[in-house]
């Protein structure tokens, strides 16, 4: 974790870091379920558009981790999981159709991005 980070005023729920690297692995793997089950349904072949707004909400994930920690912008970083939260549950719908287990697969993840941005906001009003 990075100076800045510790130094922030943290949300009273804030989970212990060891938590972050429990958890984000196993919504990986099941984000990485979820969009294998809709690539390979012959539904998608060869490729669906819902692929497209998932890899568009994967990038804007890995990119939060930069905006937050690196550049130290937990405002932008919010507006980031808004927008991850938005395109995610779109995601989920427009996975729906070719497979109702991958976009159930979504909603942890969803869950999740919703703690995210509860502690993000914290820290955007109190610091």
């Amino acid at each position: 974790m990075n100076t800045w980070y510790n130094t922030q005023k943290k949300a009273p729920w804030s989970p212990p870091s060891y938590v972050f690297g429990i958890i984000w692995p196993i919504l990986y793997l099941l984000m990485t379920i979820s969009v294998l089950l809709v690539l390979f349904n012959k539904k998608c072949y060869p490729y669906c558009r819902p692929i497209t707004f998932f890899i568009l909400q994967l990038i804007l994930n890995l990119f939060w981790t930069t905006v937050f920690f690196q550049l130290q912008q937990p405002l932008i970083a919010l507006i980031m999981i808004v927008l991850i939260i938005g395109i995610t549950a779109y995601t989920a719908l427009q996975f729906y159709p070719y497979s109702k287990v991958a976009s159930l697969l979504l909603v942890p993840y969803l869950l999740w991005l919703c703690v995210a941005f509860s502690l993000n906001g914290y820290i955007v009003l109190y610091n």
